[in-house]
């Protein structure tokens, strides 16, 4: 390596803080950074994270894990700020709906404030939940949703509301580097099994032989993105030009019904399960579907893995979790390179 190659080694890594880095996408998001050259420091309160989901990180020098609440003011120096730190499942926002709240909206406040103090450029894990249950279809960043404010879910809808609008205005105001991506259904290897969602729901409801419990009457659409994918299209948007804020809709345009995502979990896993069928939750959405027009003429990005293929991976990794094996052939965690 001459004197040019190793300066640049030096002068392109970065001192990344990822906030919720223990959690599904933050350990994904570790990761990749860390396969960059960058250091990462991961932050989280392993509410939802766990360290099982970073251990194979920890030997790596450039990698650092600090239990912090991000409610509370955190003093560090770094260069990026990626702010993941928010329980993302019914099951668990609800669990303590006023914490979930100050998360968004308070964890916000505080990382803003580090970005403003440090010149850092930040980063927003928004969601499509801002969205609420949308009357139109498919959603584009300037629809403003149609939110109930008072309802279950309120506590995560319209926590990342606010913390949307505080990004805007610390960048407005005080001339902060934001970047906002709005985040819809997601699945992959580290997804939490207690955490009510649809994809993980089914999978270990199929290995563990139980009936597949779907709410409603399996018509409702959710478009599912393979978490590598998902990080992918999290780099690009940190890497825009600074003119390039967001919002942006990152997550898979193909709709698939609850009602066909349980079949295909069932036929891959080889399952003899039964479907049963319970009412819908209040405020649940009908349906859930990103346009991404921006993030492919802004950042040159989309989904690339197939929803059977990342399933298959998905399978593979719940089992390996709960130590159970299925008749299903072929399933095997998908190599980084695959999600491209």
């Amino acid at each position: 390596m001459n004197r040019k190659q190793l300066l640049s080694k030096f002068t392109d890594r970065k001192r990344c803080l990822v906030t919720g880095g223990a959690g599904f996408l933050g350990s994904h998001l570790c990761e990749r950074l860390l396969e960059q050259g960058h250091e990462v420091l991961c932050v989280d309160n392993f509410f939802t994270g766990s360290r099982a989901n970073i251990a194979h990180l920890l030997d790596n020098p450039r990698f650092e894990v600090m239990r912090h609440d991000i409610t509370f003011p955190l003093y560090v120096e770094v260069d990026e700020i990626f702010n993941l730190a928010c329980p993302a499942s019914p099951v668990h926002y609800q669990h303590d709906p006023v914490q979930t709240a100050k998360v968004s909206v308070h964890g916000a406040i505080n990382m803003l404030g580090l970005a403003k103090r440090t010149g850092a450029k930040i980063f927003q894990a928004s969601t499509s939940e801002v969205y609420g249950d949308p009357t139109v279809h498919p959603q584009t960043e300037d629809y403003r949703g149609n939110v109930n404010p008072i309802g279950p879910r309120a506590c995560y809808d319209e926590g990342k509301r606010c913390a949307e609008t505080l990004f805007f205005d610390y960048h407005r105001q005080s001339g902060v580097n934001i970047r906002v991506v709005r985040i819809f259904n997601t699945y992959g290897p580290r997804m939490h099994p207690a955490d009510g969602r649809v994809v993980s729901n089914f999978i270990i409801q199929a290995l563990s032989g139980e009936p597949i419990t779907l709410y409603g009457d399996g018509s409702q659409t959710r478009a599912f993105c393979y978490v590598d994918d998902l990080i992918g299209g999290f780099l690009k948007l940190m890497n825009a030009p600074d003119e390039v804020t967001g919002p942006i809709n990152i997550g898979n345009p193909v709709e698939t019904t609850v009602l066909e995502l349980a079949e295909t979990i069932l036929r891959l896993t080889g399952s003899a399960s039964q479907i049963v069928f319970r009412p819908l939750p209040v405020d649940d959405p009908m349906q859930r579907c990103p346009d991404i027009t921006r993030a492919r003429t802004l950042l040159d990005w989309e989904p690339r893995v197939p929803l059977e293929q990342g399933l298959r991976s998905t399978i593979a990794y719940f089992q390996r979790v709960l130590g159970v094996s299925s008749p299903a052939a072929g399933l095997q965690e998908l190599p980084r390179a695959a999600a491209g």
